[in-house]
């Protein structure tokens, strides 16, 4: 259980770092996949800046915690995709469905059950004095 949860998280960290990194070598191409346009160089910065760094710091957790098997360390990732999904659900009750809508849910709420899953069996790593 402890080898397949740690595998499969580290293939979502795999994941998180491809799309943290196409939004930090071409933001508009990396953009335009999540429904998002660049009409000025503030946007292309925001993208650079903010898509990167969700999806990289996600990753640092996701990977750092199933190498160490820390559940201590899952804590941020579960974070971010939490916020994530709730806004989204907030966007689907206020606005309505859209053209491929449930495809990042399924990947933000599959991110968060696995991640629920090992902070479970992994625990938190105990405090040192």
């Amino acid at each position: 259980m402890h080898v397949i949860l740690s595998a499969i998280i580290l293939l979502l960290a795999i994941l998180d770092l491809v799309i943290g990194t196409g939004f930090l070598v071409n933001p508009a191409s990396a953009g335009s996949d999540f429904g998002l346009s660049i009409l000025t160089t503030h946007g292309s910065s925001t993208l650079r800046g903010d898509m990167t760094a969700f999806f990289f710091v996600a990753a640092m957790s996701m990977g750092w915690g199933a190498w160490r098997r820390r559940g201590d360390v899952l804590l941020p990732a579960l974070g971010l995709f939490t916020i994530a999904i709730t806004g989204r659900l907030i966007n689907l009750v206020l606005e309505g469905t859209y053209e491929g809508w449930i495809v990042p849910m399924f990947v933000e709420g599959t991110h968060i059950v696995v991640l629920l899953l090992a902070m479970r069996a992994w625990g938190w790593s105990p405090r040192q004095a």
